[in-house]
């Protein structure tokens, strides 16, 4: 794809993300577009995501549908407002809950795709739902509460 994806806009100050900064040399650099009202990411495991011969570690879907589901919510929100991705600084949303219900063992020697659908929106608040399938088969779903950061996010361990 040429088309940027919406992590691709986070400033680089917090674009460090495991699971989606794209400055994250050893992280998964995940990436999130748009096809019409989903999110949508692919996703190509490694064979050192593995949990057991063929399966993929229940940690990396985890941290695809958690990841996915924070873009989309910062995203959504961005459009909510009346801006496209690009116009203005892009808010980075952080995880306050993640249910996983795992459906079927996720194979590692496949593409996986998530797609992320917003249930709620309300204020800073954003509830995500996402899938993660691979071929044909929905192998995970889950719901994501996310938040947009608070600006004294990092001043919480001082």
């Amino acid at each position: 794809m040429t088309e940027k994806a919406v992590q691709d806009y986070y400033p680089d100050d917090i674009a460090i993300c495991y699971g989606c900064g794209r400055l994250n040399e050893h992280g998964l650099q995940i990436k999130t577009y748009w096809e019409g009202d989903e999110s949508v990411c692919r996703f190509k495991p490694r064979p050192y995501h593995t949990a057991f011969p063929g399966c993929a570690y229940g940690g990396l879907v985890a941290s695809l549908i958690d990841c996915h589901a924070t873009g989309t919510a910062a995203s959504a929100k961005h459009f909510e407002e009346g801006k496209t991705l690009g116009s203005d600084p892009l808010e980075r949303f952080v995880t306050v809950s993640l249910h996983i219900d795992f459906l079927a063992p996720t194979p590692v020697d496949k593409t996986l795709e998530l797609r992320g659908r917003v249930v709620e929106s309300k204020g800073r608040k954003m509830i995500i739902s996402v899938t993660l399938s691979a071929g044909d088969k929905i192998r995970a779903r889950g719901e994501v509460v996310a938040v947009q950061m608070p600006e004294d996010f990092f001043t919480i361990n001082e």
